[in-house]
């Protein structure tokens, strides 16, 4: 009876021991949640080779330059038109000539050609920090089958379950490659992340996921410069002489003529007086 009592106040002792040690890492876990510092992190934007694909917005009034990590999109004035040729030497060829004469039969136009250049972000300041509520959920495989929203029903289930060490779940957001999770209460979101993994029946199988903390981010500082585009042309001071289509047709066929220094056009768009229109350039692979 004694071997019996002294086993099983060794396991007490034991048990109260880890729960010690698990209640020391929780609370020092929320101090590095609470007291994280806003780490500032510069990093440098890619370079990517941009192209013009004849996409345009047209319309009397658009926005200023719009910079994005997928596209920028340019503003064109009134009687303008962008070309892009096959050949970026082909459009060095024809800004040589700064003014272009185009003979037409009954007049001749006077246009001007120039360089385009697209501001593009070079650097990038962001302030971060761990967010106490907030989890962020990965490695989902590829090829799981399910929606949108069955993916976050599925684990707003599971991670509001307290047996999984979850709660409430307030904020549900699909993100690239993860999930974030917003709780009603910082202890659930560092819990989860005590834990680290978790085996989550998503599509018929229990798949291994993995929980760490969130990080929010705020944009301190923005560095921007102008990239030329080496393959494009910007065609200025177009008269109001002719109908768009027309038009089009005779400044494609100007700029592809050797004898002008053009060559084969892979994308023109023309954008008419008192308009005003927006060229989207996406990446190349894009």
């Amino acid at each position: 009876m004694s071997v019996t009592c002294d086993a099983a106040l060794r396991a007490l002792q034991e048990e109260q021991a880890k729960l010690r040690m698990r209640l020391q890492e929780l609370q020092e876990l929320k101090k590095m949640l609470r007291d994280s510092p806003k780490d500032k992190v510069s990093f440098s934007g890619p370079e990517v080779p941009l192209v013009f694909r004849g996409h345009t917005q047209q319309g009397r009034e658009v926005p200023k330059s719009l910079v994005s990590n997928l596209r920028i999109c340019c503003p064109l004035p009134g009687g303008s038109a962008l070309i892009t040729f096959d050949d970026p030497k082909v459009a060095e060829q024809v800004l040589q000539q700064k003014e272009h004469k185009i003979d037409m039969e009954e007049c001749r136009l006077r246009v001007q050609v120039q360089p385009l250049e697209l501001p593009m972000v070079t650097t990038i300041q962001v302030a971060s920090q761990m967010s106490g509520h907030r989890v962020l959920v990965s490695g989902f495989p590829a090829g799981l089958r399910l929606s949108e929203e069955e993916l976050l029903d599925k684990l707003e289930i599971f991670f509001g379950k307290a047996k999984n060490g979850g709660g409430d779940v307030e904020i549900r957001e699909l993100l690239q490659g993860s999930v974030m999770l917003g709780f009603a209460t910082d202890k659930v979101a560092q819990n989860l992340c005590q834990i680290g993994e978790f085996r989550v029946p998503l599509g018929g199988q229990q798949v291994p996921l993995r929980v760490s903390p969130y990080m929010s981010g705020d944009i301190q500082k923005a560095e921007i410069s102008f990239q030329l585009v080496p393959s494009s042309v910007l065609v200025l001071n177009i008269p109001d002489v002719l109908d768009g289509p027309e038009l089009h047709d005779i400044l494609e066929i100007h700029f592809q003529k050797p004898t002008r220094g053009g060559g084969e056009v892979a994308a023109l768009t023309v954008v008419p007086p008192g308009q005003q229109g927006l060229a989207v350039f996406t990446s190349e692979s894009g």
